[in-house]
C-alpha cells in the first residue's frame, strides 16, 4: 500500500495552530508512516513547530500559505478573496493528488464551499453531506447526517444519504449489515412530510440499504440504527441541541458535587470507578465530521476543538483514506444507479 499522506490546515479553528501542532505531535506517536503537510504561515508555525519538536520530523513538511480563511468570513467569498489560504491550499494539493486527505477546524461554510467547487462530488451524487458519529447505548457508535451542508433535501438526495451513510459506516465500524433510519417526528408510516415519506420508499426498496423504518429524536442515541439521515436543517438543530444539554447537564452536576467536600469527594470516587464508560462519553473522541459524497477525503474538526479532539479528527481522515472511502461510496452509488434504471 502506497505511504498515506494528509493535508492539515493549521490556521483555522478558534484556539489557533499550536492546537493543531499538538495533536499531530501526539497523532504522530500512533501513525508512524503517515506523512503530514501542514499548511499554514510559516512566520507563525516556525516557532511553534520548535516548540513541539516537529521542525526536523521525517513525518512532517510545512507548505507556506498567506492567508487565512477567517471563521466571519463568507463562504463564497474565499474562493475570490482568498486563494492562498491555507484551506484552499490544503484542498489544491488534494485535488491534485499531492496527498490523500484534508483536515481543517476552519470556517465550515467556506470548507464545503471549497471543497465541493474543487474536489467536485462523486459522479451520480445529488449533493456532499456532512456526518458526525455519536455514542449509543449498546457501547458503540451510530452516523448522522447531514449536519448542516443542505438545509433542505428532496426524497432523492435524503435517500443517497442513506446510501453514502451505509458505506460510510461499514467501512469506519466494519459493520456488514449496518441499519439506516429516517429521523422523523414519528414511527407510524404516515407520519412525516412528503420528502421524508417518499424517501422511506425508496429506501425500503433498495437491495443496497438495510433500511429499518423511521426513528424519532429521543431514539438517537439508542443504538437502534447504525445510521441515522435528516436532512441539513433538522441534523445540525438536533445535534448542537444535545450538545448544549450535555454541558448543561454537566455543568449542573460540577456544581452540585462541588457544593460540599464530601460531595466532592464522592464525584472522584465515582470517576474511578467508572473512567471507562466517562471516557467513551467525552465529545474529544467523536470529533471530526466528515463531507461525504466528494472525490476525495474531507474531514471538519469543531472550531473549539482542543488537542485530543483534534487528534481525533486525525484519526478520522486517516481511517476514511486508508480504506480508500470516496472510491467505495462511488462503487455503491453506480450499483444504485443501475438498480434504478
Amino acid at each position: 500500500m502506497p505511504e498515506l499522506k494528509l493535508a492539515i490546515d493549521a490556521m483555522g479553528g478558534d484556539n489557533g495552530p499550536s492546537v493543531v501542532l499538538e495533536a499531530l505531535k501526539n497523532s504522530l506517536k500512533q501513525n508512524t508512516t503517515t506523512q503530514f503537510v501542514v499548511v499554514g504561515d510559516e512566520t507563525i508555525l516556525s516557532p511553534l513547530f520548535d516548540q513541539f519538536e516537529l521542525s526536523h520530523h521525517p513525518q512532517v513538511t510545512c507548505v507556506h500559505a498567506e492567508q487565512v480563511v477567517e471563521m466571519t468570513d463568507k463562504p463564497g467569498a474565499t474562493m475570490r478573496q482568498k486563494p492562498q489560504s491555507s484551506m484552499r491550499i490544503a484542498l489544491d494539493m488534494h485535488a491534485h493528488g499531492e496527498v490523500d486527505g484534508v483536515v481543517s477546524g476552519g470556517n465550515t461554510g467556506a470548507l464545503m464551499a471549497q471543497a465541493y467547487f474543487i474536489l467536485k462530488p462523486i459522479p451520480g451524487v445529488l449533493r456532499p453531506a456532512l456526518m458526525a458519529a455519536i455514542p449509543n447505548m449498546t457501547g458503540g457508535r451510530s452516523y448522522l447526517l447531514d449536519l448542516g451542508a443542505n438545509p433542505s433535501c428532496d426524497s432523492e438526495t435524503l435517500f443517497q444519504f442513506g446510501v453514502m451513510g451505509s458505506v460510510a459506516a461499514h467501512v469506519l465500524e466494519s459493520d456488514k449489515n449496518v441499519s439506516v433510519a429516517l429521523l422523523n417526528m414519528g414511527e407510524e408510516e404516515l407520519k412525516g412530510n412528503d420528502e421524508v415519506r417518499s424517501a422511506a420508499q425508496l429506501l425500503s426498496q433498495s437491495e443496497h440499504v438495510n433500511y429499518i423504518g423511521f426513528i424519532e429524536g429521543n431514539h438517537l442515541f439508542s443504538g437502534r440504527a447504525d445510521v441515522i439521515v435528516c436532512d441539513g436543517f433538522v441534523g445540525n438543530i438536533a445535534l448542537k441541541s444535545c450538545e448544549g444539554l450535555a454541558t448543561l447537564i454537566i455543568d449542573e452536576l460540577k456544581a452540585s458535587l462541588t457544593s460540599h467536600w464530601l460531595y466532592s469527594w464522592f464525584f472522584k470516587f465515582l470517576q474511578k470507578r467508572t473512567k471507562k464508560s466517562w471516557q467513551r462519553l467525552k465529545p474529544d473522541h467523536y470529533n471530526g465530521a466528515s463531507l461525504i459524497g466528494l472525490r476525495g477525503v474531507v474531514v471538519k474538526s469543531h472550531g473549539s476543538a482542543n488537542a485530543k479532539a483534534f487528534e481525533s479528527a486525525i484519526s478520522h481522515a486517516i481511517k476514511e483514506a486508508n480504506h480508500r472511502l470516496p472510491e467505495k461510496i462511488q462503487d455503491r452509488v453506480e450499483s444504485v444507479l443501475l438498480e434504478q434504471h
